[in-house]
């Protein structure tokens, strides 16, 4: 009776275990099919590829950076406006060639790929988006368009240049001149450094883990900052503004929202027509300058340092104003700290200000 209960607990782990293998294997289908049907896979490993020029009119285009360049390929993914293929494999071929341009060539050390449509098309419904999947060896730049999907670059060196009409930006592991610009997505970028210049009309923005010369813009999304390290301009017309760990000059403003900075080491340039400002430092530079229309402003910034204090707001309220010399208002201070040096300007036009020294 043992050996029988044994038995049949064992025969049902297998059949648990064979459903789990079948669901993993449908599920890691399913995530690849999410690109589309896979028309072409072409290799590139003989190809000694610096350069990749990419344009389709609605898809999305990925380039990574492989170390192998074995490994070097493109791939390109079909969908029907966005869903699965309905097409045989030969009425797909016959539709590409009647109504549009498909080309994939290499020429000079560069990859050109090329979707377009040939007419206009009376019913968008069954139109088709080209996709491309590309591997290059890492010291590769590019030069990417779409007009309806998302790019995504990764592990590269050398000059970027991508736009898209209606997707999100996302690039991770990047060196060199980043030129990236989106009317409709987010923004996402890591671990990339030396000249980055990213904007968008409609996202957000997150940025963590970079340096350089920075130049974020959205028009009406938010920003968020995390270890960043340069020369840092960020600026966005609607929404907040949060940064975690910058070190290096950081220009940042918003015309409504909140400012919320911690762990600030160096200088600062921020500003906000209608948002409150909560700004820690935890070492100081050349300079600290603040405004705010109607918000109220907190300061935090390391004691023992020689300050030249310029403030002024409806209310004003201060921790740790020693060795000052100078004059203290309700609406004003003016005057030097421990014999003055680095200048601090807060101008909080109708809001609060409290600047703690600690």
């Amino acid at each position: 009776m043992h050996f029988e209960t044994f038995n049949l607990k064992y025969k049902t782990m297998r059949i648990l275990l064979s459903l789990l293998i079948v669901a993993t294997g449908l599920y890691a289908n399913a995530q690849h099919s999410k690109k589309g049907m896979l028309y072409l896979n072409k290799s590139l490993s003989a190809e000694s590829i610096n350069q990749v020029e990419a344009s389709t009119s609605g898809g999305g285009i990925e380039v990574t950076g492989v170390s192998n360049t074995g490994d070097a390929h493109i791939e390109v993914y079909i969908t029907e406006n966005g869903h699965d293929i309905s097409y045989s494999k030969d009425e797909l071929d016959k539709k590409i060639s009647s109504d549009y341009e498909l080309s994939v060539t290499t020429s000079g050390n560069k990859l050109t790929a090329i979707a377009k449509t040939k007419r206009n098309f009376k019913n968008w419904n069954s139109a088709l988006n080209f996709s491309f999947v590309i591997y290059v060896p890492v010291n590769c730049g590019t030069h990417l368009n779409t007009s309806g999907g998302g790019i995504s670059l990764a592990n590269l060196n050398g000059k970027q240049d991508f736009s898209t009409s209606g997707g999100s930006l996302e690039m991770k592991g990047l060196s060199g001149k980043i030129y990236g610009r989106t009317s409709g997505g987010g923004i996402v970028v890591s671990d990339t450094k030396d000249d980055i210049d990213l904007e968008t009309s409609g996202g957000g923005i997150e940025a963590s883990s970079c340096s350089g010369k920075i130049r974020l813009n959205t028009s009406g999304g938010s920003l968020e900052l995390k270890q960043l390290n340069g020369n840092i301009h960020a600026s966005t017309s609607g929404g907040n503004i949060e940064a975690e760990n910058i070190t290096g000059e950081l220009v940042s403003h918003t015309s409504g929202g909140n400012i919320d900075m911690t762990s600030m080491n160096g200088s600062l340039e921020a500003s906000t027509s209608g948002g409150n400002m909560d700004i820690k430092f935890t070492q100081l530079d050349k300079y600290v300058k603040l405004s705010n229309s109607g918000g109220n402003i907190h300061l935090q910034i390391p004691k023992d340092k020689g300050l030249s204090l310029d403030i002024h707001g409806d209310r004003i309220k201060t921790e740790g104003l020693n060795n000052f010399s100078g004059s203290v208002e309700k609406e004003s201070i003016n005057g030097t700290l421990n014999g003055g040096g680095i200048p601090i300007d807060i101008h909080a036009g109708s809001g609060g200000v409290t600047l703690a020294i600690k």
